[in-house]
């Protein structure tokens, strides 16, 4: 009788470790990723990309780092810059965010998750693909930062959102 017990135990201790297992989706494979520039971490999946460009927003020349990368139909992206005129740093992160939408077409919709306040927006590519991006755009000290997803919104399950957006540290 305790060795059925006992089986049944261990049976039961497998299944479990295999349903928890298997909700850790490995196609995402979480790194701790550093901006090259600017001052953050935030965990990105899979190994993402560094690229610089001289851009204006606004009017304003900004040098714009991006750390990017693709993983499941999801692009994942953070965008910086850092302002030498701390009074301009909020025209600059509005012209993000416009720009943003402006490149989907899209109608934003504020939400909080996981205690951060999110920008949802739904749009569409220029071939018309339907899609759905969620960004934070900060300031924090000379820098203001773009921390966006966009894919479809199947794809665009709550907790990779909220693993990605909570990780977000600048430094």
């Amino acid at each position: 009788m305790k060795s059925v017990i006992h089986r049944a135990l261990l049976l039961g201790s497998y299944i479990i470790s295999l349903i928890l297992l298997s909700a850790c989706s490995p196609k995402f494979d979480w790194r701790d990723a550093r901006g090259n520039n600017a001052p953050f971490s935030i965990l990105m999946p899979g190994k993402p990309l560094g690229d610089s460009k001289d851009m204006q927003l606004e009017g304003i020349n900004v040098k714009m780092d991006m750390l990017a990368g693709e993983v499941g139909g999801i692009s994942f992206a953070v965008g910086s810059t850092k302002v030498d005129d701390a009074s301009k740093a909020s025209l600059i992160m509005e012209a993000m965010k416009k720009g943003m939408i402006k490149n989907i077409q899209g109608t934003p919709e504020t939400t909080k998750s996981a205690g951060t306040d999110m920008l949802e927006v739904r749009g569409k590519l220029r071939n018309g693909q339907p899609v759905m991006l969620v960004g934070r755009f900060l300031i924090r000290g000379p820098w203001v930062y773009q921390i966006i997803m966009l894919g479809q919104e199947k794809d665009m399950k709550q907790d990779v959102i909220d693993t990605y957006m909570t990780s977000f540290k600048s430094n």
